[in-house]
Parts: C-alpha cells; structure tokens; sequence
C-alpha cells in the first residue's frame, strides 16, 4: 500500500483510522482501526476481525503490524506511527514494543483494559527494551461515540 498525503497531521490519519473502524463494524466486530504510517506514507492498515477471522489476536493493530513486516520486508518497524481509534491492549502494546513502533497515537481510552496510560502504563514499563513515543486523545470523542454507539446497540 502507498497511498501518500502532504504532510498530514495526526487528526487526519485519525480520521483515517476511524474509517477503518467503520470497516469493523459494517462486519460486527468492535469498531477499532488502525493505520500505520512511514515517511508520510500508509504502510499498512487494519480493523478488527476477531470474530470474522475465528482469532482472538486479530485485533487492528495486529493485522496492521503483520501486514507492514510483509511490505517492509522486516518485523522491524523503525520510524513508523500507528494510529489507532482505542488505546492497545497488553497483547497489542507487547506487539508494538517487540515491532520497534516508533509513536503510537490513540483516540480513546480504554480504562479496563488500556495497557498505554490507563489500566497499566506498558510504555514506561522498565522490562521493555523499546520506548515508545505515544499521544492519546487524538480526536477522542469521535472514537468513544463510535464504541458506545455500537454497544449500546447491541444491548
């Protein structure tokens, strides 16, 4: 993929992630996107698919961080952004530590099971051989109505 923007700003790859999110949700699964960025560039994206792929890893950041390895040529993500609509889960924060992401910006918050700044702080976790750069927050409202939404709906 190499779809290019004139220095684009991160609520505009934000925009993009909650796209990706919509993607998620038009298939039933948890509306989170993510798209991962290089050189201005999208290397890759992904939108949750658990449910659809019968795995419990596929969550966006997942399939995003699988799909640039493929396009990179290298499970080392040097010099990259991942945007995505949630803040990571442990499982997907051990991913982009392990990937070498460099900055990680989410939308919403995720105070049960958040591994960035709510329920642990993973970035600062002093086993971890990789600092990330991250920024939460980035259009945050517009990513937490699309999850209440979709639950509320399917309550």
């Amino acid at each position: 993929m190499t779809n290019s923007f004139p220095q684009t700003t991160d609520e505009e790859w934000m925009r993009y992630a909650i796209r990706l999110a919509q993607r998620a949700e038009q298939q039933g699964e948890v509306p989170v996107g993510a798209v991962l960025v290089k050189d201005n560039r999208v290397i890759a994206e992904g939108w949750n698919l658990p449910i659809a792929n019968h795995d419990a890893t596929a969550h966006a950041e997942i399939i995003a961080i699988r799909k640039a390895g493929q396009v990179l040529e290298n499970y080392r993500l040097i010099d990259t952004t991942l945007y995505v609509t949630l803040e990571p889960c442990v499982m997907c924060m051990g991913a982009i530590s392990h990937s070498r992401i460099n900055r990680l910006v989410f939308g919403a918050t995720d105070p049960k099971r958040g591994a960035v700044c709510s329920a642990l702080q993973l970035t600062a976790a002093p086993f971890l051989n990789h600092v990330v750069d991250w920024h939460g927050g980035v259009l945050e409202t517009e990513c937490g109505a699309l999850l209440r939404d979709f639950f509320r709906a399917r309550r």
